[in-house]
């Protein structure tokens, strides 16, 4: 008997105070990373999907798909901090994303 499958695996990777593009709020947005790995006996293996980076609003729960550049970017600008506002992010993150 063979037992494999596929598990999902979910990563808050930083909180980024955010204007939200569907409800107009300033509020905290949470940038995750889904990962989904082929599962062998149990034992996650290797990816079988690219890993798909997400921003959520903590306000409205409105969710949108980002770039990968993009994730990579605000989480070194959350842990190293320049000399304007700590750990905000630059450019729009809602860029190609709008609703409609």
């Amino acid at each position: 008997m063979l037992i494999f499958g596929t598990s999902s695996k979910v990563v808050q990777l930083a909180m980024l105070n955010l204007l939200c593009a569907f409800c107009g709020n300033p509020a905290a947005h949470a940038l995750r990373k889904k990962v989904t790995k082929f599962s062998l006996f149990f034992i996650p293996l290797f990816p079988v999907t690219p890993a798909k980076h997400t921003l959520q609003c903590t306000f409205c729960g409105g969710m949108s798909e980002v770039s990968k550049e993009n994730a990579e970017a605000w989480t070194a600008q959350q842990s190293q901090p320049g000399p304007g506002q700590p750990g905000v992010p630059s450019g729009n993150p809602y860029a190609g994303n709008q609703p409609g």
